[in-house]
């Protein structure tokens, strides 16, 4: 599998950038921050479909075998149809770049300083949800969800 340090800076074997048709999220079922993003997500018109699954999952091992799936406990991952291998704040802007509503905004946070925004955003995104809602940390989530470095 490849992995991407940033979106949009994968590549295939041969240095060809390998077209992304489809999307595995692999999200933690546990938390509830992060089962509310799904259903966020579900809820988007996709332009590249969207593969809701529970991080570690008997379906997560059975479609991306080779995966560390503890890791994808840890944080937001997103695999695509290619093998790419997304985490943390780029797995949250591919997210967004399947999105039709949403796309301008990802080719934005697609740059170096766009990333550090996406990161800072989702951990401000985090704090203010839980802060709002007045929810403690779902049973996946014992001392706050984890947050994308």
């Amino acid at each position: 599998m490849t992995t991407a340090v940033a979106a949009g800076d994968v590549r295939g074997v041969g240095g060809d950038v390998p077209a992304v048709r489809r999307l595995t999220v692999l999200y933690d079922a546990r938390c509830a921050l992060c089962s509310s993003v799904r259903d966020w997500l579900a809820r988007q018109r996709q332009l590249v479909p969207l593969d809701l699954v529970p991080a570690a999952s008997e379906e997560a091992r059975r479609r991306l075998p080779r995966l560390d799936h503890s890791a994808s406990l840890e944080e937001i991952t997103v695999v695509g149809d290619g093998g790419q291998v997304y985490r943390g704040a780029a797995a949250w802007v591919v997210c967004l770049w399947a999105l039709d509503a949403y796309r301008p905004l990802a080719h934005r946070l697609g740059t170096p300083s766009g990333m550090r925004l996406a990161r800072n955003a989702v951990l401000a995104a985090a704090k203010y949800r839980r802060a709002q809602l007045g929810r403690q940390p779902g049973p996946g989530c014992d001392s706050g969800c984890p947050v994308p470095d």
